[in-house]
Parts: C-alpha cells; structure tokens; sequence
C-alpha cells in the first residue's frame, strides 16, 4: 500500500474572491474548475509547486475555518514577493515558532488559514 500527501478541501464562498486571494495574490495556478450545470456551485483544483488543495462551494464538502500547515523553502523570499503586491488584506508576517518551524499564516476570505513553514536554519 502506498500513501500520498492528502488533498485538503477548504470551503470557499466566492469565485471572484477566491481567485483574487489564490491566484493572484498567493501564486496558484488554476488545474481544473468543475461546475455541474450553470449557476451551480464551483469546484476546482488550484497548485503551486508540489502544494495542490481544491477549494468548494458545495454545501457540505468541508466547514469555513479549517488551517492547513504547508511545507515550504525559502519562506523570507515567499514573503517578500507577497508583501510586494501590496494585496489590500493581508500584510503576512514570518514569526519563529518554539517548536522549531518559521511560520507565516494567513487567512483567505472564507475564514480558512493556510501556515506556510520551513525549518529554522540551524
């Protein structure tokens, strides 16, 4: 038997807001979207890197709130290129945590956290 890395699903309100947040702000591209008929709600599959995460706005796929911890290099780097955009709701900060991760979280607008870390350099 063989395990991959599990795929979250993050509840998701608005197409217009989402792509604004994801795409244009934190980098992801697009792989799929899926609707079952016009004016149905939107699912689709957004990846940056290795990193793949679906975000519904079907009723029931998953509850607003949810963080999801996402493996990263060169965090500093993410960071600056993020602040540079200047995206009018989220300044991220890096904060080093106790248990040894540089953690930057941040929230998109449905109320889900996303925590991009990297081991601290030693």
């Amino acid at each position: 038997m063989i395990f991959h890395s599990p795929i979250p699903i993050l509840r998701s309100f608005d197409e217009v807001k989402a792509k604004e947040f994801y795409v244009d702000f934190l980098g992801f591209s697009i792989d799929w979207e899926h609707r079952f008929e016009d004016n149905t709600p939107l699912y689709m599959q957004l990846s940056k890197d290795g990193c793949i995460i679906h975000l519904s706005e079907h009723h029931g796929d998953s509850s607003p709130g949810a963080s999801l911890r996402i493996l990263t290099k060169n965090l500093d780097s993410y960071q600056k290129a993020l602040l540079e955009k200047k995206y009018k709701n989220s300044r991220p900060g890096i904060q080093d945590m106790p248990w040894g991760t540089r953690d930057m979280a941040i929230s998109d607008p449905f109320g889900n956290k996303l925590i991009f870390n990297e081991e601290k350099s030693t």
